[in-house]
Formats: structure tokens, C-alpha cells, sequence
């Protein structure tokens, strides 16, 4: 499968335990990178793969699979697959199912605060690709999905601390979601990405 193509959707049981680790100065450095996190994602998204595998998924070669998939592993973001493989090939998997770190946590380490911004914006860049991958799809998709599906901003004034609550109630609506999610029909039921960013701005210098 080329990079292009739509995996399989992958089942709902990829949702339960959906442990996030915090990057640490050395993972985020071996993440510093597009192509490991491309393989991070199809391993997080499709499932546990060998290198020629996850060449194959990934339009690449196995040389540079294996030796991004050394990287991740000596920092402990993916791990050998002993339910996989006969022994002869090594299948790799995520150690986790999701990423998460904090710009200002690596201020005090150049290298680390350089790796840490170039991460903030692949992923940037990832979210509106995939804004636009779905904008090219969405006629494909029932228009029950589609008006089911948002897409917007919207402004407020408030406060640092104010805004923490607010994205902590956020993240714990979503996860009330997420776990009643699992007891719902697979057959009417998809994965849906929520993206979310909420910063001060001075675009248009509002003022309340």
C-alpha cells in the first residue's frame, strides 16, 4: 500500500487503553523527524508490521525502515512484536497509541527546544493535511456523516488558568466519549479525528 491509499479502518478495539506517553529529551529528538513519524503512525494505525512491510505501506525502501525503526527503538517508542513473525523476521509495534509533549519542558536544551518546535509543526502540518484529505473526500461520506462533521473557530477572552479547565473539560468529554464509543455497533460506528487548538492571538487585536 502506498502512502496514498486509505488503510483499513481500524477496529475499536484499537481504542481501549489508549496509553499516551510523554516524550522525554531523547524521544523527542529521535522524533524529530518525518519519517519516523510516518512509521509510528502506520504502526499505531494499522497494526504491527516488519520492515519490508512498513516499506511497502510507506512508499520507502527497507533500509530506511530499519534503520528509523533502530532509532525508535533504542528510545523505547516502538518494540518488538512477540505474538508476530515465525522467528526469521522481526515485527515491530508501537509501544504506545499516542504522543504528547510540552514546548517548555525542553526551553533549557537548544538541540531539545529546536526538536520540540520542529515536531509541534509536522504535526501542524499533519492536522490540516488531513482537514484537506477528508474536504476532498467528504461527498464520498453519507450526509448524515457530513452534517454530522464540523469544521470552524471560535474567539473568547479568558485567562491561562481558565483556558487549562477548559481544555482539561474538553479532554474529559472526549474521553466519556471514547469509552461509551466501545459498546457501540462497528458497523455504524468510524474513526473520527478531533483536532483542537486553542492559543492567545493578536491577529486582530480584539479586545472584550
Amino acid at each position: 500500500m502506498t502512502d496514498h491509499e486509505t488503510p483499513e479502518k481500524p477496529p475499536l478495539e484499537w481504542l481501549e487503553g489508549l496509553d499516551v506517553v510523554t516524550l522525554d529529551s531523547e524521544m523527542v529528538r529521535a522524533l524529530a523527524h518525518p519519517m519516523r513519524n510516518r512509521i509510528l503512525a502506520s504502526l499505531r494505525l494499522t497494526g504491527p508490521a516488519t520492515s519490508a512491510m512498513l516499506a511497502e505501506r510507506l512508499n520507502t525502501n527497507t533500509g530506511q525502515t530499519s534503520y528509523h525503526l533502530r532509532a525508535l527503538d533504542e528510545v523505547g517508542l516502538v518494540v518488538e512484536d512477540p505474538d508476530q513473525g515465525t522467528g526469521r523476521e522481526r515485527w515491530w509495534k508501537s509501544a504506545h497509541k499516542g504522543t504528547s509533549w510540552s514546548e517548555t519542558a525542553f526551553t533549557d536544551d537548544p538541540e531539545d527546544h529546536h526538536a520540540a518546535d520542529w515536531l509541534t509543526r509536522y504535526h501542524n502540518r499533519t492536522n490540516f493535511n488531513r482537514v484537506d484529505a477528508y474536504l476532498d473526500e467528504r461527498e464520498e461520506w453519507s450526509e448524515e456523516w457530513q452534517e454530522a462533521a464540523y469544521i470552524g473557530d471560535n474567539w473568547l477572552a479568558t485567562t491561562p488558568e481558565r483556558l487549562r479547565e477548559l481544555n482539561e473539560k474538553i479532554d474529559e468529554l472526549i474521553e466519556t466519549y471514547r469509552e461509551e464509543g466501545k459498546s457501540l455497533d462497528p458497523e455504524t460506528t468510524e474513526l473520527v479525528t478531533f483536532i483542537r487548538y486553542a492559543f492567545p492571538s493578536t491577529f486582530y487585536q480584539w479586545r472584550p
